[in-house]
């Protein structure tokens, strides 16, 4: 691919825009997957059949399996996905076969505050609009499933309301008695839209249905989607889908999507977005761009399938997991590695001299807003107290057992001093290495240091188990995490939270790994508390069930599943050309 690089650099979008983008059948040919197994979506971006995984399903593990998470970020990100796409264009001019797998964005944020999600710079997925804008349609199929499971709840509850038990027996049906205070399934929506986070239904009398009071989700945070993230295959994903938990009937037993005979139908939806997308890095190495679960309400990372590719036919197959290492590396390891049976060789550890700043105690960060001298000017101090959280990551991925490297995200306002701060405090914390990384200004090249450091820290003996045992109890697995990963000292249960650890253990639930639902931007529940704490009274409101996905989630204060538009969204200055269909101000 012919990719000029300019400086300054130019906007994500212009940079896309200006590389030659080679046909995705001659991309997959170089890595052995042959045209034939590709479904075409234009000449840019395909799917990889399922027939082309099971006729590989005796072919072994081939790649060296790398997942990049991070330090806490601040609210405008560190660069995790900028630097897969980087590490992986690095690995590619070091001669390796080399593929990166991520999440597919919601268009939500998209248009919301966060902008592309394909990478940045010259380390970016391309075509980048398709990246972000429908792709192959895999979450409106999800939205679809989810919202066909909801439409069939209303219709059954209404009309079981209407008609007799041997009306409903001479259809072949019988009653399913939902409690309507029992009713836990809502409906989704891949846009932020704050109203509808509560809304009623059935307002305007019974020919429009019982009134209830329900809500709207956005699409990537619906079981459906975490569950075709962890599917290994068609039957797998039927089966998952089955297991929905929609609520409680009036004797208190759960009522499933299979139950409500929904399940079949939920299934069809999404048989085509099973099928792991593939896309091209701005340096013609092949990216897998498959399913896209929410990171502080579900697992937060790209689908099995995907890897189950990518594993057999590269060197070196690098994925990210949500956030920090603290939700993403976790739950990357005890929910997708523990479905997959894949486990990692190596991690690397995303940091940033302006999120160490912040953590050191530096002034807050707020999008749209301009950072303030201490993040552009050199500032050691502040960057020495803020060193904890970087230690503190380094610690939890230690826990696992995995090689670390510390890749030092660089900013042009940063200094050479800051970066040797944290290249010395990440090697006494026991990272294998510690590279600042140029891959947004330099592409692959300015990755290519960092790219050897993960090829030395692979090679090492790596034996990554999950965090804890599912024969524990659930009330054992999230003490387990609470205090080993996030740093609590206690746990504190609202009667609500006790009332449903009790409820899913009867239940026979207890078994399930657990998912914990909390902010990003803390180590602890509070997005405020900053640093690395420790011995904080941990607060855990609700527990929630995925019996599809195959996880309990404790919701740890508030989290919210619908997010808002801010005052500015993205979408103000997005345009098109109706002459060229040239899109603009994405990025």
């Amino acid at each position: 691919m012919s990719v000029v690089k300019l400086k300054p650099v130019p906007s994500d979008i212009d940079v896309a825009q200006a590389a030659e983008v080679k046909p995705i059948s001659e991309i997959a040919g170089r890595y052995g997957i042959p045209a034939e197994r590709l479904e075409m979506y234009g000449e840019y971006k395909a799917k990889v059949r399922l027939e082309f995984l099971r006729e590989n399903a005796g072919v072994p593990k081939k790649a060296k399996y790398i997942d990049v998470t991070a330090i806490t970020p601040t609210p405008l990100g560190e660069g995790k996905t900028t630097t897969t796409v980087g590490l992986t264009q690095g690995l590619g001019l070091l001669g390796r076969k080399a593929i990166c797998a991520i999440r597919q964005p919601s268009m939500g944020p998209t248009f919301g505050i966060k902008g592309g999600a394909a990478g940045g710079g010259y380390s970016q997925i391309v075509p980048m609009a398709d990246f972000n804008l429908h792709l192959t349609g895999d979450i409106h199929a999800v939205s679809a499933a989810h919202n066909l499971c909801s439409t069939a709840l209303d219709a059954r509850i209404y009309h079981e309301g209407r008609w007799s038990d041997s009306y409903f027996e001479k259809l072949g049906l019988h009653k399913l008695n939902f409690d309507p205070y029992e009713v836990w399934w809502r409906r989704v929506l891949d846009m932020n839209d704050r109203t509808l986070r509560r809304i009623l239904v059935g307002v305007g009398g019974i020919e429009n249905g019982p009134l209830r009071e329900t809500g709207f989700d956005i699409s990537v945070a619906s079981e459906v989607m975490a569950i075709l993230a962890l599917a290994t295959d068609l039957r797998d994903l039927r089966e998952r889908v089955g297991r929905i938990v929609l609520g409680l009937d009036k004797s208190g037993k759960q009522v499933t999507t299979e139950d409500l005979g929904v399940a079949g139908a939920m299934t069809i939806l999404l048989k085509d977005a099973l099928a792991p997308n593939i896309m091209q890095t701005l340096e013609e190495q092949l990216a897998f761009v498959h399913a896209g679960p929410f990171a502080n309400i579900a697992h937060g990372n790209s689908s099995i399938l995907a890897d189950e590719v990518g594993v057999k036919v590269g060197d070196y197959l690098v994925t990210e997991s949500g956030f920090g290492a603290d939700m993403g590396f976790e739950k990357f390891v005890d929910i997708k590695c523990r479905a997959s049976g894949i486990y990692p060789d190596a991690a690397v550890l995303v940091a940033t001299v302006r999120a160490l700043k912040m953590h050191g105690g530096g002034p807050k960060v707020v999008p749209g807003k301009p950072l303030a001298p201490e993040y552009k000017e050199e500032n050691r101090e502040l960057l020495k107290k803020g060193l904890v959280n970087l230690k503190a990551h380094l610690g939890i991925l230690r826990k696992f057992g995995v090689p670390a490297v510390v890749a030092i995200n660089a900013f042009p306002t940063d200094t050479q001093a800051e970066w040797d701060l944290i290249r010395q405090a990440a090697l006494d914390a026991g990272a294998s290495d510690a590279v600042t990384a140029f891959h947004w200004a330099e592409g692959g090249e300015g990755a290519a240091p960092l790219a050897e450091a993960v090829e030395k820290a692979a090679s090492k003996p790596s034996d990554v188990k999950p965090l804890y045992s599912l024969d524990l109890s659930l009330e054992q697995k999230i003490e387990k995490i609470a205090v080993e990963v996030y740093g609590a000292g206690s746990i504190e249960y609202s009667p609500a939270a006790r009332k449903a650890l009790e409820g899913y253990s009867k239940l026979g639930y207890d078994k399930l790994p657990v998912c914990m639902a909390k902010t990003q931007y803390s180590l602890s529940h509070d997005p405020a508390v900053k640093g690395a704490p420790s011995g904080f009274e941990f607060p855990i409101s609700d527990i929630r069930l995925s019996a599809g996905a195959g996880f309990i989630y404790p919701i740890v204060g508030e989290i919210n599943t619908m997010p808002g538009l801010p005052s500015k969204p993205g979408y103000i200055g997005m345009d098109i050309d109706p002459e060229t269909g040239r899109i603009t101000g994405l990025s």
